[in-house]
């Protein structure tokens, strides 16, 4: 996977589902992002490895990242260099990956989101 092609994986594709029925939140894209947020925010480094890319949801890196992609990029290569990696465009597509599937796992596991404002209360804590 590229920057240019975002894909998600089966089980993030399901979790995603859920979560845009519960939040009404009704983008893919919109979702993502936060996951990316909510992950590159945990300084651990995430324990999945390889992502499967075996849903039929994908998105261009326009529309993940919108007209903040610069902001986004930005992010990505800054998390890459924490971890000790050269933020090479391999590299940067595989933060990308590695940290929008813990992130929506993470999504997922809350059971008390249910709304955008849950959300804007989860980042605002």
């Amino acid at each position: 996977m590229s920057l240019e092609t975002i894909r998600l994986s089966q089980q993030a594709k399901e979790q995603l589902s859920r979560l845009k029925r519960t939040t009404g939140i009704k983008n893919w894209n919109i979702l993502c992002r936060w996951a990316l947020a909510m992950s590159l925010q945990d300084p651990s480094t995430p324990l999945v490895k390889d992502v499967p890319t075996d849903s039929n949801v994908e998105m261009d890196w326009k529309t993940f990242a919108g007209s903040q992609g610069d902001i986004y990029l930005a992010l990505l290569k800054h998390r890459c260099l924490q971890d000790g990696t050269e933020p090479t465009d391999e590299a940067v597509s595989h933060t990308l990956r590695v940290h929008l599937q813990r992130g929506v796992g993470y999504l997922a596991g809350r059971k008390d989101l249910r709304s955008i404002q849950d959300l804007v209360s989860e980042a605002a804590a």
